[in-house]
């Protein structure tokens, strides 16, 4: 039977000039290198790849007995999942350049290393320069993956809390886990490719700070407005849009600092509201002629029984005539703060129905 060891939780970083003991030889894999695949977002400088959105990732298959990775964190608050044969662990990243530790005592045969980002862009970037990896042979990267699943949305979206069973909704990426929301989720049981472009707070017409989606929708960089998106480098099969929970909170709070600079003294109308929406799927068509679009609300309080954002949504797609764009509102979840991951579970499990009831892929 084949044996592996992981370290749950591990934070191990190798001071300068210290090697590892290795009985065999020690190979560095580069950022760059071929067998190395990415899904995501992701920024190419000369000598590291740069991790900004939820939910990117970076996957290798290789033979080998030991592989560590060297990553650059910005603020040292980011986590990662680390997967390898299907185990699943934990890594906390520390500020700086630093080499980690992912697998160790690994048997001679092949593995399949994914990392991937758990909490979202607001707590920094991350620079990858690479793999070592002991007693290395390079295995075909993963297949190309025939589907690909964009998403644009909120805190929601990122996973914000979906792991913490204190029932305080904490915010950070030890409790946060894109890897388990319904969009990660819904992307894995089509065998799609995966990009998640959201952040915690942000609506259509009004955030809890001065960007809202049509203004960061298209940055590569999400920290940077010159930082533009070649939206041409890969084409979505569908994109999937879960927006308005902030929206419908924050126009009822006329004295909200964002409300007032967005609105002024009034609230917005019903008009305005579905003219917005249809304004920011225009964006999304233009990029994406030929894309599938699934409008998607919930399931927070947004979608309560007595809520009207769901018939904004509704209106908004009907009258745009598009018969390649679709709606799929998720009930109400009726517990407190945001969704765990088996509510997650029930937002990926009605997105899927719509997407094998209405999309032929």
């Amino acid at each position: 039977m084949r044996r592996s060891f992981y370290i749950k939780l591990l934070v191990i970083s190798l001071l300068p000039g210290y090697i590892t003991p290795s009985l065999g030889q020690t190979t560095l894999v580069s950022f760059d290198d071929t067998h190395i695949t990415y899904e995501g977002r992701i920024g190419k400088k000369e000598t590291t790849s740069e991790i900004y959105w939820s939910g990117s990732s970076i996957h290798i298959n290789f033979e080998g007995t030991a592989i560590k990775a060297t990553l650059e964190d910005e603020n040292g608050t980011n986590y990662f999942n680390i997967i390898i044969d299907g185990q699943v662990a934990v890594l906390k990243l520390k500020k700086g350049r630093q080499s980690y530790t992912l697998a160790e005592h690994l048997d001679s045969g092949k593995h399949s290393l994914l990392l991937t980002k758990r909490n979202e862009w607001t707590y920094g970037m991350t620079s990858f320069y690479g793999f070592e990896i002991d007693d290395y042979k390079a295995l075909p990267p993963p297949k190309k993956k025939s589907v690909f699943i964009e998403f644009y949305g909120d805190s929601i979206t990122t996973g914000h809390g979906n792991e913490d069973t204190s029932g305080n909704d904490k915010p950070d990426g030890s409790v946060t886990n894109n890897y388990n929301t319904y969009a990660a989720m819904t992307a894995r049981s089509f065998h799609a490719d995966y990009t998640c472009i959201a952040r915690g707070g942000i609506g259509v017409m009004v955030s809890w700070y001065d960007m809202i989606m049509p203004e960061m929708y298209n940055r590569l960089n999400p920290k940077d407005p010159k930082s533009i998106w070649d939206f041409s480098q890969k084409i979505p099969d569908i994109v999937v849009i879960n927006l308005f929970q902030n929206d419908s909170w924050i126009v009822n709070k006329p004295d909200n600092p964002e409300f007032k600079r967005r609105f002024g003294t009034k609230k917005p109308t019903k008009n305005f509201i579905i003219t917005s929406y249809q304004s920011f799927i225009k964006k999304i068509r233009k990029q994406y002629p030929k894309a599938s679009i699934i409008c998607l609300l919930g399931n927070m309080d947004s979608t309560k029984d007595d809520s009207e954002w769901p018939e904004y949504v509704d209106t908004a797609v009907r009258s745009m005539q598009d018969d390649h764009i679709y709606t799929c509102i998720v009930p109400f979840k009726k517990t407190k703060g945001h969704p765990n991951v088996e509510e997650h579970k029930v937002i990926a499990e009605k997105l899927s129905e719509i997407i094998k009831t209405k999309i032929q892929l």
